[in-house]
């Protein structure tokens, strides 16, 4: 059988000018800015447009570019080796949201490979509208363009996987182990935020996130740490779901905490990691009084974490099974959870 995985991603611009219609893609999603498309389209130029100096300045300071399509690149290199020593032939291809290689021109190289089956895998770990629901969205008009047939199986989510688990819980405690004597720690699990009115309308990501939170510190196994869930990257004048991680570092200068921070919601570095969490965030922490700034880094090609996405793309593939374990994960509120009977 000849598999194809679909990575998705949202993609990151590869030059300074790729930024502004990077944003303008962002923009331009309707699971990002809920309004008609007349109305939406010139909006998002005109966001665009004014957010795309900041953003240069951002890129400038990791040479220009976004590093997310090398490292997706990474780590479908790697889901490919792991699936061939399972006796698995499989080619992984990537999808990215915002900037490129798009979903047209993917569904086009996969229906030219011929797989017998394809599996949808979005490289967001907690499910979301804004990621996951609007990447299976835009690859469904995709695919029906490029003629691509065959099965496809699509994974959801996976926020406690447990090769996901395992390799946060094992960067953090690597993190643990550089602590320095004589200082009280704070271990903040920081995800990307989201709009609250978006969580209120019954998207499941924050749920998801603590969901990974609390089953990233069960592995780490210390009931002693110190530590909170705690969201980052907000942008735009709606209220945002908190508390805010820019907040948590000024709260833990003023108790008088040192700091280890760890992405979970990221799978690869990028410029909300690199730049928010490396400069912006450890400038603001020495600016609180923070007396230590440890930096875990994402799990990227980590083998527990690459073995776990293979085992959600060998459950997917078998028509018996089911990536998220044949169970509803997100809670009754969730009106907008991925999970569907007769779907991964």
């Amino acid at each position: 059988m000849k598999l194809a995985v679909v990575l998705f991603n949202l993609g990151g611009p590869d030059c300074p000018e790729a930024v502004e219609p990077f944003l303008r893609n962002l923009f331009s999603d309707p699971a990002i800015i809920t309004l008609p498309g007349f109305l939406r389209l010139p909006l998002a130029r005109l966001v665009a447009s004014r957010r795309a100096p900041i953003a240069r300045e951002i890129y400038a300071k990791i040479g220009g570019r976004s590093p997310i399509l090398e490292e997706t690149e990474a780590q479908a290199r790697a889901l490919e080796r792991a699936l061939a020593r399972e006796g698995i032939e499989a080619r992984a291809f990537i999808a990215m949201r915002c900037w490129k290689p798009f979903s047209d021109e993917t569904a086009k190289a996969v229906a030219a490979w011929g797989p017998d089956q394809t599996v949808l895998l979005p490289l967001y770990p907690q499910y979301s509208t804004t990621t996951t629901a609007s990447s299976f969205n835009d690859w469904d008009r995709a695919a029906a363009r490029a003629g691509l047939a065959g099965a496809q199986a699509r994974i959801c989510c996976y926020p406690d996987e447990p090769g996901f688990v395992a390799a946060v819980a094992a960067l953090l405690r690597d993190a643990l182990a550089q602590r320095k004597p004589g200082l009280a720690y704070r271990v903040l699990l920081s995800a990307h935020g989201l709009p609250k009115r978006v969580v209120a309308r019954g998207d499941p990501y924050q749920n998801q996130v603590e969901t990974s939170a609390a089953a990233i510190m069960k592995a780490v196994g210390d009931d002693e740490l110190d530590w909170t869930v705690c969201y980052q990257s907000r942008v735009g004048p709606l209220e945002w779901i908190g508390p805010a991680t820019d907040a948590e570092i000024r709260r833990a200068g003023s108790e008088g905490k040192a700091l280890i921070v760890v992405p979970i919601a990221f799978v690869s570095e990028h410029s909300e990691t690199l730049v928010e969490l490396d400069i912006e965030y450890a400038k603001l922490a020495r600016e609180s009084g923070v007396a230590d700034y440890i930096r875990v880094p994402t799990v990227s090609t980590r083998a527990e974490f690459i073995d776990g996405l293979a085992r959600l793309v060998m459950r997917a593939a078998d028509p018996g099974g089911r990536a998220t374990e044949r169970r509803r994960i997100c809670p009754p509120g969730a009106r907008y959870c991925g999970f569907r009977e007769g779907t991964t």
